[in-house]
């Protein structure tokens, strides 16, 4: 039956596979899809054809930290801050571009963005995310392969999300 289309509704699982890229890189594949068979085979080849390795589950999961994360391209520091800890959030950071980020636990995640939005602050970015706990540092020949293999596995059919730790400076992106 279910060949033939007769079955009503698809039966979508969410489904993550984690994995190891080159020089050690973590990569977490979160997907959505109604054959496990399928995915499973497209994000083996994916890992295989340049140069990773598909791990069981939990061995890369341990290196990253699910957190909520609200972005302010510009605003008042201090209105932010303010209005995000009282709120809930764990941590505002300013960064060297103008820009402020809020750090949230993912169960705060929407108490804080609400709050922000309530006093009128719209953030240019929010999401709940997958942090790495550390970061892999990759030269421009390693990340040349490595950025091929997360293309190659944001561009299946059924990835929801890709998350890594690696870390790519400006130079080397911008050469790449």
């Amino acid at each position: 039956k279910r060949g033939s289309g007769d079955l009503d509704g698809e039966n979508y699982d969410e489904v993550r596979y984690e994995g190891y890229g080159l020089a050690g890189t973590a990569i977490m594949v979160d997907t959505l899809t109604d054959n496990r068979n399928r995915t499973v085979a497209d994000v083996r080849h994916a890992f295989t054809k340049h140069g990773g390795n598909l791990g069981t589950d939990g061995s890369v999961a341990y290196l990253f930290n699910k957190q909520g994360f609200i972005s302010f391209a510009s605003g008042d520091e201090d209105q932010i801050m303010e209005a995000a800890l009282d709120a809930g959030a764990e941590d505002v950071i300013s960064n060297e571009d103008g820009s402020i980020d809020v750090i949230t636990t993912p169960e705060d995640f929407f108490t804080v963005k609400d709050a922000l939005s309530d006093v009128g602050l719209e953030a240019s970015h929010a999401e709940v995310t997958m942090e790495p706990a550390t970061r892999v540092e990759l030269n421009l020949g390693d990340a040349e392969k490595f950025m091929k293999l997360i293309d190659r596995l944001e561009d299946l059919d059924d990835t929801q999300e890709v998350y890594h730790n690696a870390d790519i400076s400006d130079e080397v992106m911008a050469q790449l």
